[in-house]
């Protein structure tokens, strides 16, 4: 269902060749009207890379991916809001570590809400995570929330 609010944003993983224009027929598949990217980090090897995604419109992704013939896998993440204040990211940082949760992975939305910048969080547990965090008043997306950013990127 487009636009719930389960704690949890979904991250698409897509193995590609590691060849110019790769990439650029992925985001020709994938980017459209009802389809924005919101998220995307790269990490490469001499013979493939893979691609972590996120979209406004994660089901109609998973369509588009499922047609297309692309190697891909699907995971859960935190979204979290970054907070006001000198060190956004070290506060959040600062909350998982006392619940004793492990990062694997981190990389920035292309999303704002009221100005303030969002982060992707690959974690250990996403309920623990989701919690400690709205304790310390930090705000939990949800893919509902991407569809509400205040600026375009």
């Amino acid at each position: 269902m487009h636009g719930h609010d389960w704690p949890c944003l979904r991250q698409f993983c897509v193995f590609l060749e590691n060849r110019v224009g790769r990439l650029n027929e992925l985001m020709r598949l994938l980017e459209s009207a009802d389809t924005r990217v919101i998220a995307v980090s790269l990490v490469d090897s001499v013979d493939f890379a893979m691609a972590r995604l996120m979209f406004s419109n994660a089901e109609r992704a998973r369509e588009k991916l499922e047609l297309s013939g692309f190697a891909f896998s699907e995971s859960d993440v935190i979204g979290v809001l970054l907070p006001d204040g000198d060190k956004p990211m070290s506060s959040v940082c600062t909350e998982l570590v006392k619940a004793e949760i492990n990062i694997h992975h981190a990389y920035p939305l292309l999303f704002r809400k009221n100005g303030m910048g969002a982060v992707a969080l690959f974690v250990d547990d996403n309920d623990r995570a989701a919690q400690a965090l709205r304790a310390a008043g930090m705000e939990i997306l949800t893919d509902g929330s991407l569809l509400d950013d205040d600026e375009s990127f």
